[in-house]
């Protein structure tokens, strides 16, 4: 049988690039789209024969369509964190969204699995939230036995979770935390999610599915700050810091290329990010997730 091909819309970023090793461990055949191929040939390297690297514009119909010609399966992994121009949320998670699904139904892909995130609500007041509820309903309506993904928030090497936090409280000799830190979040490792991926990609049969991606441990924002502290031999005073001042620091850091934090970040951080028991997950894919402090102690020694 001839190997089978999977599309990776956002395939160079921080999950992409993970799920697309993952797919190609589990036998497929991948092809990273997008906007800068360049940078997926330098994160692949250009003769490995499993993995391609493509300009895709997810914008665009026909770009989309090139992209997953003769695929087996697609993977929709494109996110947006900032709204730069015509870059919003609703285009990116809305719009583009409900094209590539409706581009890959009409292409006869089998399979297609779409990155959201837990707490994904077309009804929630944040923009953020409601745009990537919004894009799994249009998603669904396009492709209907399609695969929703919804991690809770990410960490690993190089994420813009987990890395900051450790690098404030090396620096800071006080700790703002986000409120009174009571919020609940169920951090999941980002290789686990990218496992999920390739692993629903391969099961056998095709129902609409929604798996919600969380960590082995549920915690407050204040005990999550504490566990790290702690793993990195750290002791700091941790302080209470309204959520009003914690979205006009963010205002000011979107004003800059790479913020260092952003407003939906803060929505996020003002509900519980946990998984719920009613909808299968990590163990239904057979992965057993990986704790916070396994991981921290292999980025705080470097390996």
């Amino acid at each position: 049988m001839s190997i089978r091909t999977v599309t990776v819309f956002g395939g160079t970023g921080f999950l992409g690039r993970r799920v697309a090793r993952h797919l190609c461990a589990h036998g497929f055949r991948v092809r990273t789209a997008s906007r800068h191929p360049d940078r997926g040939r330098k994160l692949f390297g250009r003769d490995d024969p499993q993995l391609e690297s493509i300009e895709a514009d997810v914008h665009d119909e026909g770009s989309i369509a090139d992209a997953i010609a003769g695929a087996y399966g697609v993977v929709n992994a494109v996110s947006l964190y900032v709204e730069r121009g015509n870059d919003t949320f609703h285009s990116v998670h809305v719009e583009a969204a409900k094209g590539v699904a409706t581009q890959a139904h009409k292409a006869g892909v089998e399979r297609l699995a779409h990155m959201s995130g837990i707490g994904a609500n077309a009804a929630s007041q944040s923009l953020y939230i409601r745009k990537r509820g919004e894009g799994e309903l249009a998603v669904r309506a396009a492709f209907s036995n399609s695969v929703l993904i919804r991690p809770a928030v990410m960490f690993g090497p190089d994420d813009a979770f987990l890395t900051t936090v450790l690098t404030l409280l090396r620096r800071l000799p006080a700790y703002p935390m986000f409120g009174g830190g009571v919020t609940r979040l169920q951090p999941v490792y980002v290789e686990d999610v990218a496992e999920a991926v390739a692993t629903a990609l391969q099961r056998p049969h095709t129902d609409a599915t929604t798996f919600e991606c969380a960590g082995p441990r549920v915690y407050t924002y204040a005990e999550f700050l504490r566990s790290v502290a702690r793993e990195a031999e750290l002791k700091p005073i941790l302080i209470p810091f309204p959520f009003a001042a914690w979205h006009a620091l963010a205002w000011m850091s979107e004003m800059l290329p790479k913020p260092a934090i952003t407003r939906n970040q803060i929505e996020l951080m003002q509900i519980d990010t946990i998984s719920s028991p009613e909808r299968p997950g990590l163990a239904e894919l057979g992965i057993s997730p990986h704790a916070v402090e396994e991981v921290l102690q292999q980025m705080v020694s470097g390996r």
